[in-house]
């Protein structure tokens, strides 16, 4: 795409980089190879670099900023750095397809069947649609491991619930417009719940806590009842590398 870079100030400790308006597999690959140079790039100001549908965030510490450079604007700083950045789609290598089992029965799926009937599919067309797209992970955020993925067949394409529940159970597998996404926790939420994975989303007590990251490739597969069951009891508390 190589359109300007976009670099604004949010507050004393983050700057933004917008690459691009589109939100697209696409051009999230260039999201990502930015993610990727500025993380490889290791300045030793920066305390974490957050890859978004459209732009990177880079939190900085403004105090050793200003030891290093007592005379540069971050913003300002940053611009040079990048100015001569450039991505090639060799950057990257093509994450493999991640499998996760998802149960649709309506016990597990509080909105699936009014979400067929909005949409004049039967439950089966809806499961279908669902997990017959290989959905791409623009970036991890609402709170730890929660995925927004996209993008979602505009046949299933819901608005959120006018009425957010004030409890979503942890595993929930949700659709907002053309967004699909997990709840790695019990929590509040507005998406409509068509199913539930065995799979834990977040775990603190490991090296790598979230089970997806931005830049992932995911694919659901149905399962019933007895075999969340069983996967929720066989498999490891996180999910398997």
């Amino acid at each position: 795409m190589h359109q300007p870079l976009r670099i604004y100030a949010c507050g004393e400790s983050v700057l933004t980089i917008q690459l691009t308006d589109i939100i697209s597999p696409e051009a999230h690959r260039e999201v990502m190879a930015l993610a990727t140079y500025l993380h490889d790039a290791a300045f030793p100001f920066v305390q974490d670099i957050i890859p978004a549908y459209t732009g990177v965030s880079v939190v900085i510490d403004p105090i050793a900023f200003l030891q290093q450079y007592p005379d540069q604007i971050p913003e300002q700083w940053l611009q040079v750095q990048l100015h001569t950045w450039r991505w090639s789609a060799e950057q990257l290598v093509e994450h493999p397809i991640k499998k996760i089992p998802v149960c649709y029965a309506p016990d597990f799926a509080p909105d699936i069947i009014a979400l067929a009937a909005a949409k004049n599919l039967s439950v089966d067309e809806v499961i279908q649609l669902h997990t017959q797209m290989v959905y791409h992970v623009y970036m991890i955020g609402f709170m730890p491991g929660f995925p927004y993925m996209g993008n979602v067949a505009e046949a299933i394409q819901m608005p959120r619930l006018s009425v957010p529940r004030t409890k979503v159970v942890a595993g929930s597998v949700g659709i907002a417009g053309q967004q699909t996404g997990i709840y790695p926790q019990d929590s509040p939420g507005g998406w409509n719940i068509i199913g539930r994975t065995p799979y834990r989303l977040f775990d603190a007590a490991q090296e790598q806590p979230c089970l997806l990251q931005a830049g992932d490739r995911v694919q659901f597969y149905a399962i019933d009842a007895d075999e969340f069951a069983l996967l929720s009891k066989a498999t490891p508390k996180f999910f398997p590398s």
